[in-house]
């Protein structure tokens, strides 16, 4: 995140959960999950906004769903999405945009650096700077992991670090009770793809790769 005279920025890659209140200008790139109260909200294409907007103008390039109240214009980009209960002043839309009273299912996205390090032989605890899900909807224990294609290596809990499991959840995250198990080859790297669903089948999308950096110590 920037700021610059009254200006606030959040990054590409900045998830931000809470209250925001700046007195001119919130620009989002990012993902927010709280409430925003500025005098211009922006939230560029690829951003995401979930809970709440009080300003006196919008313009929404990307994602923004929940109780939206904009005193004046509120623009809604062609590649703009703004869903839940929105009241404006005046409404400019370009084709391809979409505003509804219909508050849907967000499926969840993985966070997380995807990018873990162990020792040869040895386990590692899997955190949330590792690996996460952005979810506003569902609880962390309706929040499930699935786990594909290990190499060098399984995922498991632990209480039976010995035992690989498929499925953990994010409230197993959060514990501190999910960890990397090294089979102890020569490999440098070993790796597993992950994706994770929702409560109502939403899901991340295709499996991403989690690397794992094998150290020699």
């Amino acid at each position: 995140m920037s700021g610059n005279r009254g200006v606030l920025i959040i990054g590409e890659d900045a998830v931000l959960k809470g209250e925001v209140n700046s007195g001119q200008r919130v620009e989002i790139w990012g993902y927010v999950e709280g409430g925003v109260t500025a005098s211009e909200v922006i939230v560029q294409e690829g951003g995401k906004l979930f809970g709440s907007v009080n300003s006196d103008t919008a313009e929404i390039h990307g994602t923004v769903q929940g109780d939206v109240r904009v005193q004046q214009l509120i623009r809604i980009k062609s590649t703009g999405h703004a869903v839940g209960k929105i009241k404006y002043g005046r409404l400019a839309m370009e084709e391809g945009g979409e505003l509804s009273a219909h508050v849907r299912n967000i499926p969840p996205t993985l966070g997380g650096d995807l990018d873990l390090s162990v020792s040869k032989g040895r386990s590692v605890r899997i955190t949330t700077a590792d690996l996460n899900a952005l979810d506003p909807d569902d609880k962390p224990e309706n929040l499930t992991f699935h786990i594909s294609n290990a190499s060098g290596g399984h995922v498991a809990l632990s209480d039976a670090l010995s035992r690989a499991v498929e499925t953990f959840t994010q409230a197993d995250l959060e514990s501190g009770s999910v960890y990397f198990a090294h089979d102890g080859s020569d490999a440098a790297k070993a790796r597993f793809d992950v994706e994770v669903s929702d409560a109502s089948g939403g899901t991340s999308g295709a499996p991403q790769t989690v690397n794992v950096a094998v150290r020699r110590d």
